[in-house]
């Protein structure tokens, strides 16, 4: 059954179009928000050249544009086939809630719209990264509590580097 839910979600991804992935991150920091293309975003990772805005606004924000490339380009090795089993039992489903607290639609928490980023960004490499799940949101607009964006890295790590001693825990 695990399987067949994998090879559907593994469908989805390989099927996915642009329209089925977040356009714009609502990146927030205490009192402040803003609005980020994921293109924009994805940029400001891949090469380090920050647009005037996002310079302007983690300068507002007082945050150090480096301490938030890391902390989306850090990786995480998972095993795709186990997370699928982790994150679809109860243990999961807490690990889920918590996390989307941090990373959430603009109505609060999705728990499935995560598990689905975490999958679709966990299939082709058995790795995550922050930004990989921001890119596979399968809504249009993904908001992130920026101040609290380590502690879900941390998160998502400490479940990763748990899966295998969960194993006995999950049937």
């Amino acid at each position: 059954m695990r399987l067949v839910c994998l090879a559907a979600v593994a469908g989805v991804w390989l099927f996915a179009t642009p329209a089925d992935a977040a356009e714009s991150v609502v990146l927030k920091y205490s009192i402040l928000r803003e609005s980020i293309s994921v293109p924009e975003l994805t940029t400001f990772v891949e090469t380090g050249e920050l647009s005037p805005a996002l310079r302007a606004y983690l300068a507002m924000a007082g945050k150090k544009p480096e301490e938030l490339r890391k902390v989306l380009t850090q990786e995480i090795k998972v095993n795709a086939l186990f997370l699928d089993k982790v994150l679809n039992n109860p243990l999961g489903e807490i690990a889920l809630t918590q996390v989307s607290d941090v990373i959430h639609t603009g109505s609060g928490a999705n728990v499935q719209a995560l598990r689905g980023a975490l999958m679709s960004s966990a299939l082709p490499n058995n790795k995550i990264t922050l930004i990989e799940v921001l890119q596979n949101y399968p809504t249009p607009e993904v908001h992130v509590e920026g101040d609290r964006l380590a502690d879900v890295y941390k998160q998502v790590r400490r479940l990763a580097e748990g899966l295998p001693n969960l194993g006995d825990l999950i049937k």
